[in-house]
């Protein structure tokens, strides 16, 4: 039986055409697009989150009205919250990094309390009153710098403040007295994110309280946009 089938007279020609792009190639750089674009939205929506807090404290450090002075030393740079544990007293540990949230107003001394002691602590009382409808967003401290016993007499004054036992070296690595004075000389005031960002001048008195109050509202003010009661 014959077999018809001539071999071709011309080699066999073949084409090379490029391969498509894979699947999976296709999905990668799908994908690390998408990824780029999500972290481009993410940081806006950072930013746009921040603003109202960038904004207060560029108004309140840098846009400053002529001639405006403050009672209180503004603290530059600020000094951030420490991560230590002071004690309650009722014993239990507490962070400091817990108190950030709001507005702090501090006072530092020894259990037995003297009358400067006794004295900033009746001006703490009365400078957060006197923010009326705001007074929530402010809470005054006691940091109690010596395992002296606390008189069972001041106890009740203190059933709206928080008071907490840490010792001074401790307290020193976030805030500080001016040269030549004491801890126990100032009081201070700590933003709602931690930062130490003033000291008031020691030899506080009725007209100096009321100085140190429009410090306060000057900067409870600047950040009213973004700083609400609570934590």
């Amino acid at each position: 039986m014959s077999n018809d089938t001539k071999p071709s007279p011309h080699p066999l020609e073949m084409t090379v055409h490029s391969l498509p792009q894979s699947d999976a190639a296709v999905i990668d750089t799908d994908m690390a697009q998408r990824t780029k674009n999500g972290r481009w939205k993410m940081l806006m929506v950072l930013l746009l989150c921040a603003s109202p807090v960038i904004a207060s404290y560029f108004a309140y450090y840098v846009i400053r009205p002529e001639g405006r002075r403050n009672f209180g030393e503004l603290i530059n740079p600020q000094r951030i919250v420490p991560n230590l544990n002071a004690t309650s007293l009722d014993g239990k540990s507490v962070n400091l990094q817990t108190l950030t949230g709001q507005w702090l107003l501090v006072s530092v001394s020894g259990g037995a309390c003297d009358a400067l002691c006794q004295k900033h602590l009746y001006f703490q009382r009365q400078l957060r009153e006197s923010l009326g409808k705001e007074k929530d967003r402010l809470d005054w401290v006691w940091l109690v710098s010596d395992a002296a016993p606390i008189a069972s007499a001041i106890l009740p004054a203190m059933k709206d403040a928080t008071v907490l036992r840490m010792p001074a070296e401790q307290i020193t690595t976030w805030m500080q007295a001016a040269q030549g004075q004491q801890l126990a000389d100032h009081l201070y005031l700590i933003d709602p994110m931690g930062n130490w960002m003033m000291r008031f001048p020691p030899g506080l008195d009725a007209a100096a309280a009321k100085k140190a109050k429009s410090d306060i509202d000057r900067v409870m003010r600047a950040s009213a946009s973004w700083d609400k009661a609570g934590r």
